[in-house]
Formats: C-alpha cells, structure tokens, sequence
C-alpha cells in the first residue's frame, strides 16, 4: 500500500450511539432539527451540525463542537439557516483516538451532483470503510474527514443513477456493517435503515410536515405524531406530497443491538413497541430472581 493510502478511519472512529434527526415541510426547519437535536444529545456530546436548504439562500449549514443548547440556541446563528428542510447529526467519538477531532469530522456531510446537491447524516459503524477509503482514493477521490461516514457520499458521487435515492442505494449496497441514513435533497427528506436493522429510526408527523429520528424522544419534543419505526432494510422518500417506501436490500432475519434498550436509548422513547424504560425495570426484575440479594438501594453501574 503506498504511503499516501495508509491514513485509517482509527485516528477518529464513530462510536455506535450518534444521534441523526431530519424534518421536512415545516417552517423554520432548523429549529425543530436543533430540538430533535438536544432531545438525543445523550447519543453525543462532542459535536453537532444542521443543514437546511432554501430556495433562494440554497444549502447552509452549521457546525459546532459542544452541546446542542451552547450552540444552536443563538437567534443569531438559527437566522443562518433558513428553510422548510433540514438535517442534523450529533457526534459521539471514540475517547482513546489518537487526535483531536476536526471540525470537518463533524456531520452532516454535503456533496453536490449533476442532479443538485445532497447532505447525509449516518448513526452506525462502516466495517469495510478502510478498503473502501483505500479504493477510492486510489481511483481519484479526495476526502476531507477521517469518517468512516464520508465514504457514503463519495460512492453516490461515482454512482451512475440519475436519482440522489438511487445513488444512496448504490453507495449503501457497497458498504458493510450497521446504518441508519438520514439524507436530504432540496425537496426530499430520505430514511435508509439496514437490512439487520442494528441502529433504530423512526418516522412522525409534524403538521402538514414529517420528521425522522434515531428515537422516539426526539418526536415528543417537537410535537410530532409517533406513525412507525422505519423497518430494517427499507428506505422512505419523504416530500410535501408524503412517504414513499421500497425495499432495496435483501431480506434477512433483523438483528437489532440490544445495547439501544440498555444502555444507548433514552429511557422515555419507545423501541420494537416498548418503552425503554419498562424494558429495564424487567431487566432488573429478572436480575433480582436470578442473583438475589439483600440491599437497601440497587442502581445501575455509574458511567
């Protein structure tokens, strides 16, 4: 391998419990992203970004290390990103990396295409990202961050579909491991989960408008209407006009990470149909028959 491919996604990894949220036909979209936002900051904390699109402004965008309240907050900063679509992405990295995490590490990620550009907000890991990276690179393509995630974006770019959802298809039949995709066109808010379904994402209504999110919690801040969990393997295209749904990955028996009901999920939002927190009290009621003990108080293990 030449000196010049041998840069790894190691140096800044993804951990598994980022938080992607996106909402289409509603007025001043950026600030329901940025509250869909805060309701997952518990998926990260180190980072965060929105883009949104407008018809005379085009694409902006925002990104800030730090917590969603500290940044996205600002009357100032929100005025930047005007629009009726948006998507937004908080960051959780790996705490042993090997560098400080740049600013261009921090999603949503932007491409534009022959057919209009396009932003992408990915949850999950990439486990053939390296190969991928290195096949890329030696083809012509130039990366800006050290994310597995931005792979995605440049498969789309070599992709010779004439739809920005095909593309994403494409790129995401290429890529190996979990994926939750959030991905927007100036008109079209874009839902992609895998065919294992590793990483949750759900769909709700605002209005005459839609969002999509990794949990529930993010919908109740809003004011969204809970409709479903988009199922493991397929993709919704969302517009003005509502939801279109295909099945473009091989069917296969679902492989959620029971991680989500334990640990990375907020306890309020609701998974496979059942409360995060109910699950773990019966966690708890099942751990107390099997090791029973004496105790004043039980809780869980500090972070």
């Amino acid at each position: 391998m030449q000196p010049w491919l041998s840069h790894a996604f190691d140096d800044d990894k993804l951990k598994e419990e980022c938080g992607i949220f996106g909402a289409v036909g509603v007025q001043d979209a950026a600030n329901f992203v940025a509250l869909g936002l805060h309701a997952l900051q518990h998926r990260g904390q180190e980072a965060g970004g929105i883009i949104t699109y407008d018809a005379e402004r085009g694409f902006q965008s925002a990104h800030r290390f730090g917590l969603v309240r500290d940044n996205f907050t600002s009357a100032k900063l929100m005025e930047t990103l005007p629009g009726s679509i948006g998507i937004g992405h908080v960051r959780y990295s790996t705490a042993g990396s090997k560098g400080a995490t740049a600013i261009r590490d921090v999603q949503p990620f932007f491409g534009e295409f022959a057919m209009g550009g396009a932003a992408i907000a990915h949850n999950g890991n990439i486990t053939n990202a390296n190969a991928i990276r290195r096949e890329l690179i030696e083809r012509g393509s130039i990366f800006q961050s050290s994310s597995d995630s931005e792979c995605i974006i440049h498969l789309m770019a070599r992709s010779i579909q004439k739809t920005i959802a095909e593309r994403l298809k494409d790129a995401l039949r290429r890529v190996e491991g979990a994926f939750s995709v959030i991905a927007m066109t100036r008109t079209k808010l874009i839902g992609v989960r895998d065919q294992l379904g590793v990483r949750p994402l759900v769909l709700g209504r605002i209005g005459d408008g839609w969002a999509l999110a990794s949990e529930t919690c993010a919908l109740d801040i809003i004011g969204a209407e809970f409709v479903r969990e988009i199922e493991p393997g397929e993709m919704v295209v969302i517009d003005t006009r509502g939801v279109q749904s295909t099945r473009p990955f091989e069917r296969t028996a679902p492989r959620f990470c029971i991680f989500e009901q334990v640990y990375f999920s907020r306890p309020d939002s609701i998974i496979g149909g059942r409360s995060v927190y109910e699950t773990r009290r019966q966690i708890g009621v099942e751990l107390a028959r099997e090791a029973p003990v004496e105790a004043d108080l039980v809780c869980p293990v500090p972070d």
